[in-house]
């Protein structure tokens, strides 16, 4: 029985087990923040015709309303049929048109049984939603097995620290620079342990994002300062402050959602490097820390030139558009570059480039120091 129960596989599998106790506590734990319909209730409605007769057609914009015979789907008033109202914004981002056979998610305002009101929100999603993250989810443990499985945690795992650790701290006005490092280091235990189990690889590569993490975080503070960006420069910022949260420090979030956002490529690379060293120093038992951190950083060398890329199009890829707005218009490059938003997509697309130079040689270094000796135990318990 004890070769069912040795250090090693304890040391593998007990991170599944804290991870799933961690994703089961976060399930049951309240964001403190949940919206509460008081005579409301929100379902699913089948859209049976529309009306658009007080839709007005300026141009590309629409405003006005629409109106919907609906048929309820679920919820109190299932089967129920009623009128709905769609209304239009004159905006083409938010606003929304429906045809029948549609589904809706919809508010029902309601007195007892009777239905006072209904407001349609947006298309009902949350099936073809649902449908592709099984398929997302069959095709990583297809494709990767047991693996895929571990992947499948630390994807839930994540999420559910985001929506019910990160953002009500957030909310509650705590300090997003010390509650992001400490989010980052969590997560990256508990990811890389999934990936390695609890062993001096999981130590090495945890050390070396954490380090590349705290420079992307120092760098990040120093020129958001100097560039003078106020963190009302995220997408949606403003409105949280005219919500009833204008004491927030926007600017501070900002700053952590830096690294937090560069977190997951220096996990990433540091990972990499980690199992590079971990693969030659298991060919080559007796090599020496030095030889081993040098390989380290060869492979290293190898990953930033694609990785600096990858957070590149990673963070240009959602402002296609506006590029094409600035070359449509002849707006000058000087002026480009010095658009507050320019520059805060340009701190976050090269301070996280300098987080992956610096990971790459701490992981190097960390690697190289503890995984030596972890090769020269494994052979001692052979022998």
């Amino acid at each position: 029985m004890k070769k069912y129960f040795t250090k090693e596989k304890l040391q593998y599998h007990l991170p599944v087990w804290v991870c799933l106790i961690f994703i089961l506590l976060l399930i049951c734990l309240p964001t403190g923040y949940q919206e509460i319909y008081r005579e409301a209730e929100q379902c699913v409605a089948k859209v049976l015709s529309v009306d658009n007769s007080s839709i007005i057609d300026t141009g590309l914009v629409r405003s006005g309303e629409q109106r919907c015979e609906l048929k309820i789907v679920n919820g109190k008033f299932k089967d129920r049929q009623t009128k709905g109202v769609n209304m239009l914004n004159g905006s083409l981002e938010q606003d929304k048109l429906f045809a029948p056979g549609d589904k809706a998610q919809v508010v029902v305002s309601h007195n007892g049984d009777e239905i006072l009101m209904v407001t349609m929100i947006d298309h009902d999603r949350i099936s073809a939603e649902i449908a592709m993250g099984l398929l997302f989810i069959a095709f990583l443990v297809l494709f990767a097995g047991r693996t895929g499985i571990r992947a499948v945690l630390s994807f839930i795992l994540t999420i559910l620290t985001i929506w019910k650790i990160l953002i009500p701290s957030y909310l509650k006005g705590y300090n997003p620079i010390w509650i992001g490092i400490a989010f980052t280091l969590i997560l990256s235990v508990l990811i890389i342990a999934l990936v390695y189990g609890f062993d001096r690889r999981c130590a090495s590569a945890v050390s070396g994002t954490f380090l590349g993490v705290l420079v992307t975080c120092v760098l990040g503070t120093i020129f958001t300062n100097l560039f003078q960006i106020h963190g009302a420069v995220m997408s949606s910022s403003e409105s949280l402050l005219y919500s009833g949260y204008q004491d927030l420090n926007l600017t501070r979030i900002f700053m952590a959602s830096i690294f937090i956002g560069a977190s997951g490529a220096l996990m990433d690379l540091s990972v990499d490097i980690t199992s590079a060293v971990c693969e030659v120093v298991e060919k080559k038992p007796d090599i020496g820390w030095k030889e081993a951190v040098a390989s380290g950083m060869n492979v290293g060398r190898a990953a930033m030139g694609t990785m600096t890329t990858t957070l590149l199009l990673a963070y240009s890829g959602g402002y296609i558009a506006l590029l094409m707005v600035f070359m449509a218009q002849g707006t000058p490059i000087i002026n480009i570059l010095n658009y507050k938003y320019v520059a805060a997509e340009m701190i976050h697309t090269v301070i996280g480039s300098f987080g992956l130079v610096t990971v790459a040689p701490f992981t190097a270094l960390c690697a190289g120091v503890l995984l030596p000796n972890r090769s020269k135990q494994l052979k001692e318990k052979e022998i």
